[in-house]
């Protein structure tokens, strides 16, 4: 019985040791592509002043900041705070460093973040995001928002899951541009709540819930007749020519995502891209190219990624300079819980141990750490097991970590041998141990 509750806090997440690798294989390969993209990354405290953090959070988000009170007497409101995001610490990170960066800045950002939320299945107090923001001084090139999303497309592929990614890509400009086209500014912040819920819905659901904010038929025609639009970029573009939005808005925006799109075909993403008027992200700062990524197979988990064009990142710290960006983030706490849960990482992701030594006594210890000390100076994972077992426990023992293991007995030590067995296929062989144990930089106990 337990005498205290160990159980960890809702909405935290923690992982058995085997999970815990696969976690951070995933993680490392996030920074292994941002950095292949030549994203430096950058790491902000996770303290922030809770100034600072409310002057981009709204209403709903202050009410989430997780408050840090410094006494135990402080029962004001505190001064500091842990971060909801990377967004906020990035743009306080630019005003307080502009003039020691280059621009346009490529950075990537991976850590944790909190958020006060209710805690429910796939969704964290306490998780981990990876983010890379392009930052340019007062402009930005549009063929950017193209970095952007095939850094995060190589991300996903990296992870070599059993269903492809897909990118769904959209222009805040464009329903802005329709919005104005039929004069239906003051309702716009319902429309793309809407919108963004459509998927969700039946479409007679959505036809409904613009009958309920006043839209008149017409309107709501047009509108529905837009959000039907996804798919290739030359159908999308043309259909979107088609409708005569005579709107100077729209018809840039329908540029931007033709040159967006343009450019991702011609990197090589065509199976992995497209065009979608579904698409319009929740955040108020976004105003160009908006992006989701999803697993098609897999619907029902929503997005599992996403971001987008931003006009000027720090506006609420400083006029000095306007700094527009693109971004684009994974959570990766989530988005590992929902890869686990539907089985969708392959087997190879990681390993504990590459190698686990065995030897057979006491006797045998010296020599199997010499082997250990070679493995580990070649940076293989290596683990030394020295239990006062017999040699079928250890091996059972190290196979639920390892996947070689080096048996080091009275006839290997003396030979200067190693009897290597392969934990998968359990083919086991003797090898030559004297050329890894002379540093020869290449061999390994399955090589020699």
């Amino acid at each position: 019985m337990k005498n205290i509750n160990t159980s960890p806090i809702s909405g935290t997440q923690e992982l058995l040791p085997e999970k815990q690798a696969i976690f951070n294989s995933l993680k490392t390969k996030i920074n292994e592509v941002y950095e292949s993209h030549g994203f430096f990354n950058i790491e902000a405290p996770i303290l922030e002043r809770t100034e600072v953090l409310k002057a981009k959070a709204g209403s709903e988000t202050e009410k989430q900041i997780y408050n840090v009170y410094k006494t135990a007497e402080e029962k004001t409101d505190s001064t500091e705070a842990l971060r909801f995001d990377h967004t906020v610490p990035l743009a306080r990170y630019i005003i307080e460093h502009e003039n020691n960066l280059v621009f346009p800045l490529k950075v990537s950002q991976l850590g944790l973040n909190f958020r006060g939320e209710r805690a429910q299945k796939g969704r964290f107090r306490e998780f981990y995001q990876c983010d890379i923001d392009i930052l340019g001084r007062n402009s930005l090139p549009i063929s950017y928002d193209t970095d952007i999303i095939s850094t995060l497309l190589d991300t996903y592929n990296s992870f070599e899951l059993k269903t492809p990614v897909i990118a769904r890509i959209n222009n805040r400009k464009i329903l802005s541009g329709l919005i104005e086209f039929l004069n239906l500014q003051e309702k716009s912040s319902e429309i793309y709540s809407i919108i963004d819920h459509s998927e969700k819905v039946s479409p007679e659901k959505t036809k409904n819930s613009f009958t309920e904010i006043g839209l008149s038929e017409n309107d709501i025609k047009k509108i529905l007749a837009f959000i039907g639009l996804h798919g290739e970029r030359a159908f999308v573009i043309k259909n979107l020519n088609s409708l005569n939005i005579n709107n100077e808005l729209f018809m840039s925006g329908v540029s931007e995502l033709d040159a967006v799109l343009s450019l991702l075909e011609a990197t090589g993403y065509t199976t992995q891209i497209s065009a979608d008027m579904r698409i319009v992200r929740g955040l108020d700062y976004y105003t160009g190219t908006v992006f989701e990524f999803m697993l098609p197979e897999y619907k029902e988990i929503g997005s599992i990624g996403g971001g987008g064009r931003y006009e000027n990142l720090t506006s609420r710290f400083s006029s000095n300079h306007s700094f527009p960006g693109v971004g684009g983030s994974i959570g990766l706490t989530r988005l590992f819980f929902v890869l686990d849960e539907y089985g969708l990482l392959r087997d190879n992701h990681a390993s504990l141990i590459d190698y686990a030594i065995i030897p057979l006594s006491n006797n045998e210890i010296p020599y199997a750490t010499k082997i250990a000390k070679a493995l580990q100076d070649q940076k293989l994972k290596t683990s030394l097991i020295m239990t006062d077992k017999k040699l079928g426990d250890k091996i059972s023992y190290a196979t639920k970590f390892a996947k070689f293991g080096i048996i080091i007995g009275e006839i290997e030590a003396n030979s200067k041998t190693a009897r290597v067995k392969d934990f998968e296929t359990g083919e086991e062989k003797v090898v030559d141990a004297k050329p890894l144990l002379t540093n020869s930089p290449s061999e390994t106990p399955h090589s020699v």
